[in-house]
């Protein structure tokens, strides 16, 4: 049974985003099986509210592209919850079209790092974030996407 993921789109307007499905199967790729009962939310937001979180919870005054919430790690064994994925498609945009890749492909990307956060993955150092970046790589691939990072 695949994880509960519930998709929601905080946005004035959906137009060239991909359908929630999209979402989900992108999550999934993401989760090991011991996880693959669990659940999590994917929230796509306008760049306001991203801003704000960011500034709030990073102390980053600007938008970023994704930000994840996990559950302490007690509370996500007890409701099976793993946390929240926000991201804003406004910023995956500007940053799609920079980068040469598609929006969907990179909004892939973002909930797959997101999903890893939840799960503990982290960049801060470069050995973690070689071992993120490759399980990006990986799980990517078995969706049918090219390797992120590397720019056409």
């Amino acid at each position: 049974m695949p994880a509960q993921i519930a998709v929601q789109y905080a946005l004035a307007s959906r137009r060239g985003l991909p359908a929630a499905n999209r979402f989900r199967v992108w999550a999934n790729a993401a989760l090991p099986s011991r996880q693959a009962t669990s659940s999590l939310t994917i929230r796509l937001v306008e760049t306001a509210e991203i801003h704000a979180l960011n500034q709030r919870f990073r102390q980053q005054d600007k938008p970023t592209n994704v930000l994840s919430f996990p559950l302490p790690a007690a509370l996500q064994q007890q409701h099976d919850v793993l946390g929240d994925v926000l991201i804003c498609p406004a910023v995956a945009a500007a940053e799609a079209q920079a980068q040469h890749k598609t929006l969907a492909d990179h909004l892939a990307h973002l909930t797959v790092h997101g999903v890893l956060h939840l799960l503990g993955f982290d960049h801060i150092q470069a050995d973690q974030a070689r071992r993120m970046e490759a399980a990006e790589c990986r799980i990517l691939a078995t969706c049918g996407i090219a390797d992120p990072y590397l720019l056409r």
